[in-house]
């Protein structure tokens, strides 16, 4: 879609001005949904639905822990049936929590889930749909056809919720789009948008209404995509819709919660979302902290700092393009975006100081080694450094003390707006140039046109800085500007896991939409330098930007999962963490298994009690194996396509 096609907000109220997106109000059970009801948080039960007590325990603990929702599995007629018997427990102990029926290839369940619980979920791909990963062309009588095939399967399900007051979420996943729509829209997001609309207007038709819509998928990027073209095509049809927001199979502690905090994140920024879930593989009622994490920043988000508006969109908000800039040194054009270490606070700057960021120095052997994850410039303020620079590491110190170093190798300065327009003077090679938006002068931008030593540390100090910043590239790119930006946010006085949350927002949202070169988180009284430095180059990994390790791409689990998902997680990246750039799926079931392999190079799903099914991206290599030798065999399949290397040390 060219972006001469779009308005200021084609997919959100505003791309400067906070405000929530108004949806239709939805009702399940005692609680709304959109309209002016606050961002709601949910999560998933674990156990089998077939265990009534334990499935009650466990909801129970989430309902403590803050969870709004309670989904649960019924994957055929007898976990439908005793949703019913689940639900009396939790009446009679007094909790009132709506409950959810999560449905993939049984109508016949959901049929019986919709007269029992305030709401249903059904998966498009999976519901009524043909996927069996067949490759073949759909004439439009053919395609007519299937439409009016899903139309009789899905319709009396429509009816009894209308009947019962029952709500719905079509729930459209990447990973799990039928044959007829990859076939003819491709494994993209506007398939997984038409895959959901297609079910929509059947709703429409019977005048079902209490829907709520969502689009997830591992990729965050595809998520986003997916969500804001959903929308998009909802105001072209005069629909309003609630959606809820996860990005699915996350992954398990920092990752799962950067990757999940860059996707719902990015689109809480613009106002969309009503209901969120975190897809974390552990026990559920750990996802609801961070869940009402990113949900309650933006409780207070009104009134923050005027924005001026934009009245063109350089970019295209449903595809990733990146922003084309020219190279300075190693950042910006092609370069893998950079990571800048703060570290003006520090009292003093010793070797031991960049072990946190990936240099650790050995005395016996006076040599430095660098791990995946070594950042690619040091700030230091007005600090000197009194040792030998490891590898290729620059420095950027502060102009008056830079002009005492910079006969030193790879020492560059920073400047200000004010400085480069008075022509201080610089290094020859690069110079940081710090500025926010209002910074952003006709003059100043032309000065950092013509300057080809320049790169922008772009700023905010707004509380809607994400809007503020992407306002600021795109004020470079009307201007054609193509100088390097690095985003740098500051936090102040935040626990580690809110700054891993906010700064996985702030700066992978930009990210996402292909804007920035490089990244510097500050923290004051925020977290360790490790954490600061795990986070940056994990939202880079998250925005698929710049990859430093292996990527797990697995499920939180669920009464489907034929496995332990937690201990079975950790055992494969026990064996396989040193991989960078693998990508492995660790699926419990085969809901969304081979579709998610998709984006895996290898996938481990379970499709038995005691059985794991092994693929190379979408394809079966090998069935039936037994668990207590699948990761082994999970390592000589990784081995044989030629992706292994032996871990050091």
């Amino acid at each position: 879609m060219s972006t001469a096609t779009l308005s200021t907000s084609p997919y959100c109220p505003s791309l400067t001005r906070y405000e929530r997106w108004r949806t239709r109000a939805v009702r399940i059970g005692d609680i709304g949904i959109g309209g002016d009801h606050p961002i709601r948080v949910q999560s998933m039960t674990t156990t089998d639905t077939m265990d009534t007590a334990a499935t009650v325990a466990q909801s129970i603990r989430m309902i403590e822990a803050g969870c709004e929702l309670v989904r649960i599995t019924a994957p055929s007629k007898k976990e439908a049936e005793n949703l019913a018997a689940i639900k009396k427990q939790l009446r009679a102990a007094g909790f009132s929590t709506p409950l959810v029926a999560d449905i993939h290839f049984t109508p016949n369940a959901a049929e019986i889930a919709a007269r029992i619980v305030e709401k249903v979920r059904v998966n498009p791909g999976n519901y009524a749909d043909k996927k069996r990963f067949d490759v073949r062309e759909y004439t439009d009588a053919e395609y007519q056809e299937e439409l009016e095939r899903i139309r009789e399967r899905f319709t009396p399900l429509v009816r009894i919720c209308k009947e019962h007051g029952t709500a719905m979420r079509i729930g459209t996943n990447h990973g799990s789009l039928s044959d007829r729509i990859l076939n003819r829209y491709g494994d993209t997001p506007l398939g997984m948008v038409e895959s959901a609309m297609e079910f929509l207007r059947i709703c429409r038709d019977e005048d079902l209404h209490e829907i709520v819509l969502s689009m997830k998928a591992s990729n965050p990027q595809v998520m986003v995509q997916a969500y804001r073209l959903l929308v998009h095509h909802m105001l072209r049809e005069g629909m309003n819709y609630p959606l809820h927001l996860g990005v699915t199979e996350a992954g398990d502690g920092e990752d799962g919660r950067v990757k999940s905090a860059v996707g719902i994140g990015a689109l809480l920024e613009d106002g969309l979302g009503d209901t969120i879930r975190v897809s974390l593989t552990e026990e559920p009622e750990a996802e609801i902290p961070v869940a009402r994490a990113l949900a309650d920043r933006y409780s207070a988000r009104r009134g923050h700092d005027p924005i001026p508006e934009v009245h063109h969109v350089p970019i295209d908000p449903f595809s990733h393009t990146r922003r084309h800039t020219r190279a300075v040194l190693n950042i910006g054009a092609r370069h893998v975006p950079v990571v800048i270490a703060d570290l003006s606070t520090k009292k003093k700057i010793t070797p031991a100081t960049l072990f946190p960021w990936g240099y650790h120095y050995s005395v016996p052997l006076d040599k430095w080694n660098l791990t995946d994850q070594a950042c690619d410039y040091l700030f230091l303020g007005d600090h000197h450094l009194d040792f030998e620079l490891p590898g290729t590491l620059g420095v950027i110190q502060e102009h008056a003390t830079w002009l005492k170093d910079r006969h030193k190798p790879r020492h560059y300065p920073l400047v200000t707006a004010a400085d480069l327009l008075a022509n201080v003077p610089v290094h020859h090679d690069l110079n940081l140039v710090y500025a926010t938006l209002k910074d952003l002068t006709p003059e100043l931008i032309e000065a950092l046109d013509e300057d080809d030593s320049c790169v922008l540390l772009l700023d905010t100090l707004n509380q809607h800085g994400y809007a503020e910043q992407r306002a600021a590239f795109f004020k470079l790119m009307e201007a054609k500007c193509e100088v390097p930006v690095i985003i740098g946010r500051d936090y102040v006085n935040l626990d580690p896991e809110h700054l891993m949350l906010h700064a996985s927002t702030d700066l992978g949202a930009l990210l996402l939409d292909g804007l920035g070169d490089g990244v510097m988180i500050c923290p004051e009284n925020s977290g360790g330098d490790e954490l600061v430095d795990r986070t940056a180059f994990g939202i880079l990994q998250a925005t698929r930007t710049r990859i430093s390790k292996t990527e797990y791409i697995s499920c939180p689990s669920c009464g489907r999962t034929l496995f332990d998902l937690q201990e079975t997680t950790a055992r494969i990246r026990a064996r396989t963490s040193h991989l960078k750039g693998v990508k492995i799926g660790i699926m419990g079931c085969i809901v969304n298994g081979p579709g998610e392999m998709a984006d895996a190079d290898f996938g481990y799903v379970g499709t038995g009690p005691g059985v794991i099914t092994l693929y190379r991206e979408k394809e079966v290599v090998k069935r039936n194996v037994p668990s207590a030798q699948a990761v082994d065999e999970l390592i000589a399949l990784i081995k044989e396509h030629g992706m292994w290397v032996e871990a050091e040390g």
